[in-house]
């Protein structure tokens, strides 16, 4: 099976060059016939690269450890789900992943649009294959996935290793959360592709018109969309394994998945001003190339080395091939860029300060310079050891100090761009639509500092997203009740039918929202209460209202792995609320040597209290724990939800209204008018 795929690899990198040739040759001499067949070799290298993923997963299942990979990464008592994650759970078949999923999307595209587009698509498709050529080289000449292990005699001879049971997983992805959230990150990664190689169709052929944007608003948003969820499910991973309280520390690999989805963000607002006004052109199509970039950057720092994180593959040779394709790859596109300014000129200039396009550049140029501050901090250790050879290490307070501000701003052009008028708001619409919600906010701010909201970010952050939910619940209820009035619907089906009738406008608030529940669990973070402490079986321990005790510290086995594992009842005002089991747990293989925690978490609305068992007393009779009230995490999770389901509302097509009624009105001294009965 290892030979077969290896097979598909080296095909696939032949039949890639041919796309690549047959798309640059067929539209530069007008041959359709071999447009068609670089067209069809595109989704030949998808058919290919498939089989070599399907071959690598057949190994992993059937504990095939003569290969490298397979026998570094997995072991005979690996479950199943677990076996399947294996295969992106090292640097060389998450590499082989990742370009399984870009020939995918490249498949799609070239299938959805073989009618369309006729003059950019063999520039898109070849723009496509381009990068799918890297991934495929990466594959088979420097970290091959279908290595076989082998030992070298004197004599010359090679003799093939099988390892009995396999070194076994990384016992930190052996997570649920690990078999869902590097697909969806990948996903998002890999999409951003597609409006890239767009973007430079249309560079290439001076089309830069609203075609290629209208062409991949939707692409951008269904990456966009994969890499938010997977960012969630990300710090939802690190949250219930990691075992150190929080969800998001600033890792470096964290960060370089924030790069990408920030200039993604403001994309797809600064295109909605292109789409209206024909401005900002230059603007969106720099936007396009370095949410790619980043995409690759991040690939790029999560598989160099250069950078020390838990979420990181080991050091490898690929980071100076990935660095010289990323210095390539945007010096083509920004030199393109340059070369087509003359057609890349705003149809009309900014009016106002006040409107909704300014919203939208004030919107785009803080998400650039969040994107700026967490790249600089992310860097800086590495620059700084380059230039004055000792490294610097940045962390969470810079990039709090830089982000946390320019996130409340953030929230606050959430709640006022979408309700601004284009061209220049009038002071009566700023009135009507948002005193009502700034003075409620205000009035809930003056509360909430009673109640102890005294921390500055966490104060401003609660009256914001107050007045955002008021502002952004207003414009439903005005829409629905519009609706309802000319329909005679009630309430909750003119909101589900006028959401379902303009989704991306709709869509759009409820995603506003998701973020609203966001920061609601970003804010509680300033009131988090840590303590840590030895006790034995009956002794107590408090964390603010909670007083825990150790009922029993003992151990269990699971299907490959040994734990010790404590049992902690949990008393909320003298009353019993829970019984808690943090473990601290050794996987069997080379790789589970070292223990690793199993937090144990009592998740409500207002606070989760979080337990992690840390160590354990030499004789075993006692437990060091280090217990966590961390105040509206769940908000966190639950705005994440919402998030995705208006972005998948958004991308929804717009619901066709039922035909207009139409009723015959007289009138006197004149002959009967029909008269439409328009629907909301």
């Amino acid at each position: 099976m290892a030979q077969i795929g290896q097979f598909a690899l080296a095909f696939a990198f032949v039949v890639t060059l041919y796309s690549i040739a047959a798309s640059l040759v067929g539209i530069r001499v007008h041959n359709d016939k071999l447009i068609a067949s670089g067209r069809n070799a595109a989704v030949a290298v998808f058919v290919l690269i498939t089989a070599a993923i399907a071959c690598l997963g057949y190994l992993f299942i059937t504990d095939d450890f003569s290969v490298d990979y397979v026998a570094g990464h997995s072991n005979v008592e690996l479950a199943p789900y677990f076996k399947v994650s294996a295969i992106w759970g090292g640097q060389e078949g998450s590499l082989l992943f990742w370009g399984w999923l870009l020939t995918i999307y490249t498949a799609l595209v070239v299938i959805q649009n073989r009618r369309k587009h006729p003059s950019m698509m063999p520039y898109v498709t070849a723009v496509l294959m381009g990068t799918s050529l890297f991934f495929t080289s990466m594959h088979l000449f420097v970290v091959n996935p279908f290595t076989m292990g082998a030992v070298e005699f004197p004599d010359g001879r090679l003799n093939l290793l099988r390892p009995p049971d396999g070194l076994g997983l990384n016992p930190l992805l052996q997570d649920w959360l690990m078999v869902i959230h590097p697909p969806m990150l990948y996903l998002g990664f890999v999409g951003l592709a597609v409006p890239f190689a767009f973007a430079m169709a249309a560079l290439i052929t001076r089309q830069l018109g609203d075609t290629w944007i209208r062409t991949t608003r939707r692409w951008t948003m269904v990456a966009w969309l994969f890499l938010s969820a997977g960012i969630l499910l990300g710090g939802n991973w690190a949250y219930r394994e990691l075992g150190w309280g929080g969800f998001w520390a600033w890792d470096p690999v964290e960060n370089a998945s924030l790069m990408p989805w920030l200039i993604a963000t403001a994309y797809l607002h600064s295109v909605m001003v292109q789409e209206k006004k024909g401005m900002l052109k230059v603007w969106n199509v720099v936007l396009v190339i370095l949410a790619y970039i980043t995409s690759i950057f991040g690939t790029f720092l999560t598989r160099s080395g250069i950078v020390n994180s838990v979420h990181a593959f080991a050091q490898s040779p690929i980071g100076g091939y990935f660095l010289a394709f990323i210095v390539l790859g945007l010096s083509g596109a920004l030199y393109m860029v340059v070369d087509r300014l003359a057609y890349l000129k705003a149809d009309n200039q900014m009016e106002s300060f006040v409107s909704r396009e300014s919203s939208f550049l004030f919107n785009n140029l803080l998400l650039l310079a969040s994107c700026f501050a967490v790249f600089w901090g992310t860097m800086f250790p590495v620059l700084s050891e380059a230039v004055i050879d000792e490294k610097v290490t940045v962390g969470p307070p810079f990039f709090n100090s830089v982000n946390v501000p320019i996130a409340i701003v953030l929230l606050f052009l959430t709640g006022v761009g979408p309700l601004l008028a284009w061209r220049k708001a009038s002071t009566d619409s700023l009135k009507r639509n948002f005193f009502e919600p700034a003075l409620i906010a205000l009035g809930a701010g003056v509360v909430l500092y009673f109640l102890g909201w005294n921390h500055l970010y966490a104060w401003v952050s609660m009256v914001m997203s107050i007045f955002v939910t008021l502002t952004i619940f207003s414009e439903f209820y005005r829409g629905a009740r519009a609706r309802a009035k000319g329909t005679g619907e009630n309430i909750a089906q003119a909101v589900v039918n006028l959401t379902l009738r303009n989704t991306r406008r709709y869509g759009g608030y409820i995603v506003h929202f998701g973020f609203v529940l966001l920061f609601i669990g970003w804010a509680g973070q300033a009131f988090v209460a840590e303590t840590q402490v030895e006790a034995g079986v009956g002794e107590t321990f408090q964390i603010r209202q909670f007083t825990l005790r150790v009922d029993d510290l003992g151990v269990t086995e699971g299907r490959n792995y040994v734990a010790e594992r404590a049992t902690v009842s949990v008393f909320e005002y003298g009353k019993k609320v829970a019984v808690m089991h943090p473990e601290r747990r050794v996987y069997n293989g080379a790789e589970g040597q070292q223990p690793t925690t199993e937090v144990a978490i009592r998740e409500t609305l207002k606070e989760d209290l979080y337990l992690v068992f840390a160590a354990s007393s030499p004789d075993g009779r006692k437990a060091v724990f280090q217990a966590f009230l961390n105040p509206l995490v769940a908000w966190v999770w639950i705005g994440g939800v919402v998030l995705v389901l208006g972005t998948v509302i958004a991308l929804l097509p717009n619901k066709k209204s039922p035909p207009a009624r139409r009723a015959k009105i007289a009138r006197p001294a004149e002959k009967d008018v029909d008269v439409a009965q328009a629907v909301p």
